[in-house]
């Protein structure tokens, strides 16, 4: 019967633990006003998943410490001495897991929201101090006393979770319209403008490609290291593809531009879509076992105009392929390929609204150079001559073979339209990272065999030779005055030990790289203005405002991120000051 009253204790203490997660889901989204019935629902969902898991924990810590124990202890129902240990480990967690999601999402929240939740952590912090008192006192007091701890527990215990309620604000952010550009009346800029060709990678990492490239096994890359500049970004958190190149097309962070994350996600039907998944709480495990439903986020969820639409309004043409979050496609001066054009069915394309590409008239080329792209062989170098199994364990939906298909189209359609700006997504370094990084850094791993580091170690390197070769082309097309950036959102790094686990555990045990603790991005920048040599350390969004600068353009005072005008020569920057506009928003 004792092992029955340990467990109605363990179950309090994950009730109240779940509660606090509850309040943490809360505070990261502002913008989801808390219904009762949505507080019900999602208060459901998180129960039946850490509540039932912390309850175990719980269950089996008083059972071990039973088992080490001097005297037999047998716990009333709800026990005051049991709970207030309880209650003190799952609010001090709490307190932990509050300051911690502040402080790693502080640039999706807005500046109210971040404070509330540090204020939220100190009085979490207080309670558990509270908390902590009442059970080292609880053994030496008497009957009476006992009592008053009890009410003293009891009254902490429903501040804790009472309180950061009553500080929610349920105000919530009200979303800023993007109006469509009527482009085919802008004017067209007057004189010569130079050319500007991006390369945007995800995952790259510029401490990978640099030896690489002075060994002479990235000659493009090395190139570039060699006569331009190099600077490493700071990236953001979450470090999805969707708020990073937001980030970096609007040049503004994810609480103005509207995307905190890749996707939005529903508990029930009764709850409004949450933006952003606590971090330190294995949150992802929700969506991955269903407990959570995931809805990918698409270019309505941007709230500030992007690269393309800034460029277009002021009549410079643009190519734009495969950029994340640009479906569906919005009108543009030159072409726009979204990021979902290889899902896109054929005939849905020619005979639908053209919703993954524009304009209309550029689909039958960019149809036939995907086309050709899926026959080429082998399909990607990289992954030539690799068994069957290990080409699955990319992905099932190939982002290897996305690069060939978006490359080619990028190519054949830029034959046609020129742009001005050209910008073109390479996404598979992302996807072999996460699989074979373990085999390309088998010491931070320990676990790789001789025969596994063979057979897949330099499959990485080969991956890294693929974009390089891209890079090169990029390179003998520029013109004399024409810039080329190679820009990395995020790098990769090894998944830590219990991450590893834990894939494991559900699933998925060929997971090795992540960038889920925002190790830096990196920009390259190669032409007859940019000023050789390493540069100190930027961020992702320096990048919009640093193009303006470049094609003599005014940058955004309501943009977060700088012109990086030491990129340039000197001779470049004293007849090319910096000019502002107030905002490209309408």
């Amino acid at each position: 019967m004792r092992y029955l009253r340990m467990l109605t204790n363990s179950m309090m203490g994950g009730a109240l633990g779940a509660a606090y997660i509850v309040i943490l889901f809360v505070e990261l989204n502002p913008g989801t006003t808390p219904t009762l019935a949505s507080l019900v629902s999602l208060s459901g969902t998180l129960v039946l998943f850490y509540g039932l898991n912390l309850t175990v924990v719980f269950y089996g810590l008083i059972v071990l410490g039973q088992l080490f124990a001097v005297e037999v202890f047998s716990p009333g129902w709800l026990s005051v001495r049991l709970l207030a240990w309880l209650s003190t480990v799952a609010c001090g967690a709490a307190t932990v897991l509050m300051w911690l999601n502040a402080q790693d999402f502080a640039v999706a929240l807005e500046e109210h929201t971040f404070r509330r939740m540090l204020q939220i952590a100190v009085i979490l912090f207080s309670c558990t101090l509270v908390m902590f008192g009442v059970a080292v006192l609880q053994v030496s007091l008497s009957r009476r006393r006992s009592l008053l701890a009890a009410f003293v527990l009891m009254a902490s215990i429903g501040a804790s979770v009472a309180v950061p309620l009553a500080l929610r604000s349920t105000a919530s952010s009200i979303p800023v319209e993007s109006k469509s550009l009527d482009v085919a009346t802008m004017p067209s800029p007057s004189g010569p403008m130079p050319r500007v060709v991006m390369l945007i990678l995800d995952g790259a990492s510029l401490d990978y490609i640099t030896p690489a490239a002075a060994e002479g096994r990235l000659p493009n890359f090395g190139r570039i290291l060699d006569t331009g500049a190099a600077l490493h970004l700071t990236t953001i958190r979450p470090t999805q593809p969707g708020p990073v190149w937001t980030a970096v097309a609007t040049g503004k962070l994810p609480v103005k531009n509207g995307v905190r994350s890749a996707a939005t996600y529903a508990a029930g039907a009764n709850v409004g879509l949450i933006e952003l998944l606590p971090d330190h709480c294995f949150s992802r495990a929700l969506v991955h076992l269903g407990f959570l439903s995931e809805h990918p986020n698409d270019s309505s969820s941007v709230r500030a105009p992007p690269l393309w639409t800034i460029l277009s309004s002021l009549g410079i043409s643009v190519g734009i392929v495969g950029w994340p979050l640009s479906h569906p496609v919005a009108p543009v001066r030159g072409f726009l390929i979204s990021d979902r054009f290889h899902v896109a069915e054929a005939a849905l394309i020619e005979g639908g609204e053209g919703r993954a590409a524009y304009p209309r008239e550029a689909l039958p080329a960019a149809i036939e150079a995907a086309a050709a792209a899926e026959t080429e062989t082998p399909p990607i170098p990289a992954l030539a001559g690799l068994e069957e199994g290990a080409l699955q364990q990319v992905a099932s939906d190939d982002p290897t073979a996305r690069d060939r298909l978006y490359g080619r189209v990028a190519l054949e359609l830029d034959r046609s339209y020129r742009p001005q700006v050209l910008a073109v997504r390479y996404q598979g370094l992302d996807a072999v990272g996460h699989r074979f990084l373990r085999y390309a850094m088998p010491r931070s791993f320990g676990d790789v065999s001789e025969q596994e580091r063979r057979q897949y170690g330099d499959v990485l390197e080969r991956y890294y030779a693929f974009v390089d070769g891209a890079v090169g082309v990029a390179l003998s097309s520029l013109g004399v005055n024409d810039l080329l950036l190679v820009v990395s959102g995020f790098g990769m790094e090894p998944v830590s030990l219990g991450k590893r686990l834990l894939a494991r555990a559900i699933g998925d045990p060929d997971l090795s790289g992540t960038h889920e603790r925002a190790p830096d991005g990196f920009m390259l920048a190669y032409g007859a203005n940019v000023a050789p040599g390493k540069l100190p350390l930027g961020s992702i969004i320096d990048v919009l405002p640093t193009v303006l600068y470049f094609l003599g353009l005014p940058v955004g005072r309501d943009m977060d991120g700088y012109a990086r005008t030491d990129l340039f020569t000197r001779a470049y920057t004293t007849e090319r000051p910096i000019t502002f506009i107030p905002t490209y928003e309408k």
